[in-house]
């Protein structure tokens, strides 16, 4: 299953031109110093924003905060499996998450 959700992650970033992925082992895209989303060993997909719109995903689209190697990933929301056919919305949620990523200030 993860070799599938890599290639999906893949795909999905793909999609949007403004960062690419990075990471061997644990695959992630990261801007202006931050991580903004994550597949995890168990092939979870985990996108970060900011907390208002963080709590309003997770009641959307069902969710809950995502985890990663056993921890709480604080800012991150799960994109739950029924959500991973959908790559379109899922490049604009990754795009939405950048642009959040990028009104931090920098690391």
């Amino acid at each position: 299953m993860y070799k599938e959700r890599l290639e999906l992650y893949d795909k999905i970033v793909d999609k949007c031109s403004r960062f690419e992925r990075k990471g061997k082992t644990m695959p992630y895209t990261s801007a202006n110093g931050y991580m903004f989303s994550l597949l995890n060993k168990d092939g979870e997909l985990g996108f970060r924003f900011s907390k208002e719109v963080q709590e309003k995903y997770i009641k959307e689209f069902n969710s809950s905060l995502f985890k990663s190697y056993g921890a709480t990933m604080k800012g991150y929301v799960l994109i739950p499996d029924a959500m991973l056919s959908d790559l379109d919305k899922l490049a604009e949620y990754l795009n939405e998450s950048y642009d959040y990523v990028m009104t931090l200030e920098p690391k």
